[in-house]
């Protein structure tokens, strides 16, 4: 068997050295899951650092995140061109690709974001997702497999439980999850904390589970072998040392999240036998770690031409484009009350099932409307299927999206109520923070759902969602808006959308005043006369009241000017002589009416130019609801008077 010792060693001190360079970071998980790392790379990781984004290549996702100098070190060790050794030195610097948490480089291979414990779990499950199917569909002779290292903390967190049951239940045979399971946590023993029994609970969702010693090199390799041909996803429960090495520090919670000190650096090198400089790797192991891969060149040789075929979403706008055009002409005269879920069901049933868009909902099929009706269910018998029932787990959900989103090889959808984003929030923001695409649609957008009542009635999530950097927020008021929403949401690539829907009934109104080729976020969809006195602002189900509200204004000699925006998001990227013209009116008085939170909306106007809702819903009939909350004609009018007289 090769000599491992001295090659896991490469990665201890690169990482020890390079966190003590920075004062600051985790020295201890990438001592403690060397070995494996060192196991897993030079034996069973498929990967190409000369082609980072090589599509049939395996995934490595480092779940636990906060010991992102193992990747770093493994990245450079393994001879990826974009971390190279002043990266590795300016770990956690202000410019440099190695960040204090990975963050989503493909072509420096890393694969995904991670820091927030469980993550990267949820993550992998997506991405395994994606390569199972790509695998149907293609008739692959091999799948690529994901490998994923998470820690205690991972195990701890919610989100686990959802993804692991969610790939227990789809038997996700390539996915592989590798457990450091080290008893340390940032309090100290995870005995504080944590007592459960994790084999038992893989089990109990249908992985095949194996338990092994993370510093036994022979028995690492033995059970990575176990785990290559199995028809369950897979858990190894390793024991390991956290600070592996370290005489001090070693199986404490002092190494987990701080510099050992160059006194414990130097008895750590004694106790290793190690003599090297900081950052110096000798010329004989950088060589064994560079010739490492070289054991895939046979496999990528002959899967390079079926990696050329494989498209992804390189054609993705061409077929959009073209279903677009078929579904403007199907509904341009459309004139039945119909809610915006609805509407936005009726595009997804024009969707060609050989379009890679794969999509799903958390539980909320019928009510969040997100099936096409060509769409085939996918599931363990049927990977190649286009829809996925992902069951009650929002947040799983979410993450599991920006898995396949990360892969590049489909669009990706999934449904739920809009109250729930709440659930969903750090994924959200995760994706944002990626400028990765996936599209998360939101029904039952407002007080208008009803009699489900405040538990279901959003008031200020739509305005959280329109705060995460790097995200364009949807709210369509009718069925061409929806359609012109969704055409935008599926050409962007570099970040997610949301597109917010009703449960109610609305009017359509945006036929032949919407511009649906060059969709701005918002535009003129009514005027009461050619010059305008104020300015009317208003978003989904809330525009049909504007445009009522416009209505008895003007038989008080008071004419509006009502812009729709569907999407302040996409409105404010346009230019500022655009936003500015669309706005402008006589008195220079800007109203805006949504029935929800009204902080936001500041931006446009003050405070008392703002109708919305302030506080939680109530449980009656939408009518009633409005009513409660002063969303009517009649009152919204009067209180405009009272502001411009």
């Amino acid at each position: 068997m090769k000599n491992y010792t001295n090659l896991a060693n490469c990665i201890r001190f690169l990482s020890i050295e390079a966190v003590e360079k920075a004062k600051s970071g985790h020295p201890g998980m990438p001592m403690g899951m060397a070995d494996i790392a060192t196991v897993l790379f030079h034996d069973f990781l498929v990967h190409n650092p000369k082609d980072p984004e090589w599509v049939l290549r395996d995934r490595f996702v480092l779940s636990n995140g906060h010991g992102s100098m193992l990747l770093y070190s493994l990245l450079y060790l393994a001879g990826y061109k974009k971390i190279n050794l002043s990266q590795i030195k300016n770990f956690r610097q202000l410019g440099s690709i190695t960040a204090g948490h990975p963050e989503y480089e493909p072509d420096a291979g890393v694969e995904i974001t991670t820091g927030p414990l469980g993550q990267g779990i949820s993550n992998a499950v997506g991405m395994a997702l994606a390569l199972k199917r790509l695998s149907s569909e293609k008739k692959l002779k091999r799948t690529p497999k994901v490998y994923v290292f998470c820690g205690d903390g991972c195990l701890m967190e919610g989100i686990s439980q959802e993804a692991i049951s969610f790939a227990g239940h789809l038997k996700l045979d390539n996915l592989i999850l590798i457990y450091d399971n080290n008893k340390i946590s940032i309090d100290g023993s995870t005995d504080l904390a944590f007592s459960d029994n994790s084999n038992l609970r893989f089990k109990s969702v249908n992985w095949n589970v194996l338990f092994g010693d993370g510093h036994n090199h022979k028995n690492i390799k033995d059970l990575l072998k176990k785990v290559q041909k199995t028809s369950q996803p897979s858990f190894i429960n390793f024991k390991t040392t956290i600070g592996f090495g370290s005489p001090n520090k070693a199986a404490k919670a002092s190494s987990h999240g701080s510099p050992l000190g160059s006194d414990e650096i130097v008895l750590t090198k004694k106790e290793l036998n190690w003599n090297e400089k900081p950052f110096d790797i000798p010329s004989n192991l950088l060589k064994n770690w560079r010739d490492s891969s070289k054991r895939n060149n046979k496999i990528y040789t002959q899967t390079k031409k079926a990696s050329s075929k494989i498209r992804g979403l390189k054609d993705f706008q061409k077929q959009a484009d073209r279903i677009f055009k078929s579904a403007f002409r199907q509904f341009k005269d459309f004139d039945s009350p119909q809610a915006t879920r609805k509407s936005s069901e009726a595009v997804l049933h024009f969707i060609d099932s050989n379009m890679p868009l794969f999509g799903g909902s958390a539980d909320l099929t019928g009510s969040n409307n997100t099936k096409g009706k060509q769409m085939s269910i996918l599931s363990h018998k049927n990977y190649s299927g286009q829809y996925v029932h992902y069951g009650v787990r929002e947040h799983g959900m979410a993450a599991i999206m920006n898995g396949i989103a990360a892969t590049k090889l489909y669009k990706t959808y999934s449904g739920t109520f809009l109250s729930f984003a709440d659930y969903m929030k750090p994924s959200l923001r995760l994706a944002s923070l990626m400028k990765i695409d996936p599209i998360q649609v939101f029904t039952h957008d407002s007080i208008g759902l009803g009699e489900d009542g405040p538990t279901h009635q959003p008031i200020e999530q739509i305005n959280m969602l329109r705060l995460i950097p790097n995200s364009y927020v949807f709210r369509p008021c009718d069925m061409m808006e929806t359609l012109a929403c969704w055409k935008t949401a599926l050409s962007i690539e570099n970040a997610p959308s949301f597109i917010c829907l009703s449960r109610q009934n609305l009017p359509q109104i945006s036929n032949k005043k919407i511009d649906l080729d060059s969709f701005k976020g918002a535009y003129i969809i009514n005027q009461t006369s050619k010059i305008s006195d104020i300015t009317i602002i208003a978003t989904g189900s809330e525009v049909s009241l504007a445009i009522e509200t416009a209505d008895l204004l003007s038989k008080q000699k008071i004419n509006s000017k009502i812009v729709s925006m569907p999407s302040s998001s996409l409105f404010e990227k346009q230019k500022s002589s655009f936003r500015k013209k669309l706005l402008q009116s006589k008195l220079d008085q800007i109203f805006v009416i949504e029935a929800g939170s009204t902080m936001y909306w500041n931006k446009y106007t003050k405070t008392e130019n703002i109708f919305g809702i302030d506080e939680f819903g109530a449980s009656a009939p939408a009518k009633d609801v409005f009513n409660k909350f002063g969303l009517t004609p009649k009152n919204l009018s009067s209180k405009i008077m009272k502001r411009i007289r």
